[in-house]
């Protein structure tokens, strides 16, 4: 038989499919993601909803009060009011938004830039995307509401259009407040990386804080003395400013001042400009993971031993053992890892300038005399405040380690060991800041004599801190993103790094509060008392916390290790 030919097709040729156009990523994409990885988080999380639920329910209060308190001018026909809520309620709440994510709650990054490292994305699509995404949050949509009653004041003094120009500036204020904060945490994530930097960081962190300090003494003592011609000049100051542009160009347009409203408008579009430009040059930092601009530092050859160089500097005096090795890992983290240093570098310019602020005399100061009018109670009280802040770092001690925490787990660690060597490697770095601050805050009081007192209620604050933030640390822990920024929270964990220190630092207070009585009631003796039974105080409370602590963490270690292990 001879070979058959080929057979003859049976149906027309089938055509390859043409590929799909690709669509363009937006501001939306980037949206529907975050929903999607916080409906992910929040799966099997009870606690994490009811987290969220709280914080959305003290974020209404502050919305409602908020949009009441703006309102208040225009329902009162003040337009005088009108400008001092608008420049000073609106400055405070930029200065918050740009603050307190360094100082107390952290910023939300559902969102890990260093994700998106590995996809063919723009510069610009990026920062947009992920600016989009920043707004959608609590904290956004409270900003939003709180700061409406200022279309209600302006409608009510000015008409439609004061109304529809305020509503425009209500919205850029917004975006102003999450452009800062973004920038300005990924900006210090940036340099608290480069070791090399991390001073600048530290200066520049202080001159941050320091601007709440002169608006605090100007306003108090315009409020002390009821000039109100120099608080609506102070107002109408801050109203030319970013901080307060866009709050106040509808009452300026209420007011008959036409020309100002775009003018003010024009300064805060091109300050959130800048501020998303100089996010954009830190944010590929942080999705590659490492400080840019900076060189290859030279490795140093360590002296001693294979072991001995484990042992950092600091901690070079602890035994070689268990508890010692854990000493020194501790140590050398809390110098190295920019999360730990971040909470540092805040302990020690918290730690001047409060006390500095909370005991000068605004008064003297603003009208041109050096009236300090401190007392030894309020001294004590500031100290407290700072020694409980300092502890306060530790309530979540264990997120810093992350899963890393399963290598202590299965070593079988004990709860008592691990505890105290966290707490000796963190108060090797802290207890030279307090010394330092209780010196530079009476020098500038000018009170040589109340060293003691301020170093004897620093370290019983930071002691009874310390027995109350291990059991915090254990009890309620939660896991931190696997970010290379040191102030990034997850959705919810804001909610939860908030009320956390909030419980600590009150209960921390409480158990100071002998140290204040004591204060108040000794008299001149108590200078001398103050430092010794301060001391005592602390690290007695400080070991008996560690003590009854670790039967908790031994029992719990395995619950713990699963709070603090990032989900993905």
């Amino acid at each position: 038989m001879g070979s058959a030919g080929p057979l003859p097709p049976v149906g027309p040729p089938v055509a390859a499919p043409s590929p799909e156009p690709l669509r363009p990523v937006g501001a939306g994409h980037f949206v529907r993601l975050k929903l999607r990885v916080m409906r992910n988080n929040f799966r099997g999380q009870g606690w994490r909803i009811a987290l969220y639920v709280v914080g959305a329910l003290f974020a209404l209060w502050f919305a409602v009060s908020g949009f009441f308190l703006f309102a208040a001018p225009g329902l009162a026909d003040r337009s005088d009011f009108a400008v001092l809520a608008a420049a000073f309620g609106g400055g405070l709440l930029v200065l918050g938004w740009t603050l307190l994510p360094l100082v107390l709650f952290g910023v939300d990054e559902t969102l890990d830039p260093a994700r998106f490292a590995l996809l063919p994305l723009t510069r610009r699509t990026l920062v947009t995307g992920m600016f989009a995404a920043a707004l959608v949050g609590i904290p956004a949509v409270a900003a939003l509401l709180a700061t409406s009653g200022l279309v209600v004041t302006a409608w009510l003094l000015g008409g439609w259009s004061a109304g529809l120009v305020t509503a425009v500036g209500v919205v850029a204020g917004l975006l102003l407040c999450v452009a800062a904060s973004r920038a300005v945490t990924s900006a210090f994530a940036t340099m608290l990386r480069s070791r090399r930097i991390r001073d600048l960081a530290a200066i520049l962190l202080a001159v941050l804080a320091a601007l709440i300090g002169p608006l605090q003494i100007v306003v108090l003592a315009a409020v002390q003395r009821a000039d109100w011609d120099q608080l609506a000049g102070v107002a109408d100051v801050v109203g030319w400013t970013p901080f307060g542009a866009a709050y106040t160009a509808g009452i300026d347009l209420a007011q008959g001042r036409v020309w100002a409203a775009p003018v003010k408008l024009l300064i805060t579009v091109l300050t959130i400009g800048a501020l998303l430009w100089w996010w954009s040059r830190s944010l590929e930092s942080a999705m590659v993971g490492a400080a840019s601009g900076g060189t290859a530092a030279k490795r140093r050859q360590a002296a001693g031993t294979p072991v001995a160089q484990l042992f950092p500097r600091i901690a070079g005096w602890v035994r070689r053992d268990r508890f010692g090795a854990l000493v020194a890992r501790e140590a050398r983290y809390w110098w190295r890892d920019a999360r730990r240093r971040a909470n540092l570098i805040t302990i020690a310019v918290v730690g001047v300038f409060v006390p500095v602020m909370v005991n000068i005399g605004s008064q003297g100061l603003v009208g041109g005399e050096q009236d300090f009018s401190a007392s030894p109670t309020t001294v004590t009280l500031s100290m407290v405040f700072v020694g409980v802040l300092a502890s306060v770092t530790l309530a979540n001690q264990f997120g810093f380690d992350g899963s890393a925490y399963a290598a202590n787990v299965i070593a079988g660690v004990p709860g008592q060991v691990e505890l105290r060597a966290r707490a000796v490697a963190f108060s090797l770095y802290v207890v030279p800041l307090l010394v330092a601050i209780s010196v530079i805050v009476a020098v500038v009081l000018r009170e040589p004599a109340w060293i003691g007192v301020m170093a004897g209620s620093l370290f019983a604050a930071y002691g009874a801190g310390l027995a109350i933030n291990v059991f915090v640390s254990i009890l309620g822990a939660y896991a931190l993103p696997e970010t290379s920024n040191p102030f990034a929270v997850n959705s919810g964990a804001g909610v939860a790094k908030g009320l956390l220190t909030m419980v600590s630092m009150v209960a921390s207070v409480g158990v100071t509060t002998p140290m204040v009585a004591a204060t108040a009631l000794l008299g001149g003796i108590w200078y001398w008392l103050a430092l010794p039974v301060g001391l005592a105080y602390g690290f007695g409370a400080a070991v008996l916390g560690t003590y009854l602590a670790g039967d908790v963490l031994d029992r719990r270690m395995p619950e713990l290790l699963t709070a603090v292990t990032p989900r993905r």
